[in-house]
């Protein structure tokens, strides 16, 4: 039966009251997932250290594309950083909450950034996870066939493997549910929109494209990421490069 948009209001309305396990007293989970990698984790460059040239917002809105095709030239380290930093940079921590560079219901931020790394100066390509809590990545696999398996997680996308940096974010959706209940569900996907736009909006004064991708095969993406689909999995996607010369 469809339903009217009075319908639709009045049963999210009763599913925001439904009491969460913060409302029980059970405790919080993790602020972030805790991680198992291939090695050490690599410190990144401080954000006050970072400093890419100025444009204007205005014409970097106007002028906003997705952008398929990339020149070969690679990421510098600080450039990378840079776009980690606007998408997910810890910027206070809390008790029960982080502030970041994004926007996040109750500041739980449930979703974890997986990067794979094609062309980056100074680092092994292969497939890392971002450490916000630490400002850091740390390797999870580091071999040469990982961006092609990821591309093909990707329906064969090819600009995944050409591009310089690939972008995945995976959902931990219980760190929000601990708060909000089922409607976690809703504000995990408006996070994502929230991580991916700030990456568009970061790669503009680096003179780097950025292409969103929605379209996966959710069990092979979990599987080269190595999570289990169930409690984690992938809900959104984006590769980066620089421009090709025009």
């Amino acid at each position: 039966m469809n339903q009217t948009g009075t319908e639709f209001i009045r049963r999210t309305y009763y599913e925001q009251l439904t009491p969460s396990d913060q409302s029980q007293g059970l405790p919080s989970p993790a602020l972030e997932s805790p991680y198992v990698g291939a090695g050490p984790v690599i410190h990144l460059p401080k954000p006050d250290h970072l400093k890419p040239p100025s444009v204007l917002l205005e014409n970097t809105i106007a002028g906003r594309r997705s952008i398929r095709r990339f020149s070969p030239a690679p990421l510098t380290l600080e450039e990378m950083t840079w776009l980690l930093w606007c998408t997910q940079g810890v910027q206070q921590v809390l008790p029960l909450a982080t502030i970041r560079t994004v926007p996040s219901a109750g500041a739980r931020h449930p979703l974890d950034t997986y990067v794979l790394l094609n062309h980056v100066k100074g680092l092994s390509n292969g497939l890392y996870r971002y450490i916000a809590l630490e400002h850091a990545v740390a390797p999870i696999r580091l071999d040469a066939k990982i961006g092609l398996q990821i591309q093909e997680a990707c329906l064969g996308q090819d600009m995944v493997s050409r591009a310089a940096l690939g972008f995945f974010w995976v959902a931990d959706v219980y760190r929000s549910a601990w708060r909000y209940s089922e409607r976690a569900w809703r504000y995990v996907f408006l996070d994502a929109g929230h991580v991916c736009q700030n990456l568009y909006l970061g790669a503009a004064p680096l003179e780097c494209g950025v292409c969103a991708i929605a379209a996966f095969d959710d069990e092979k993406l979990n599987s080269v990421l190595e999570i289990d689909g169930e409690n984690r999995f992938a809900v959104y996607a984006a590769v980066v490069g620089k421009l090709p010369a025009r």
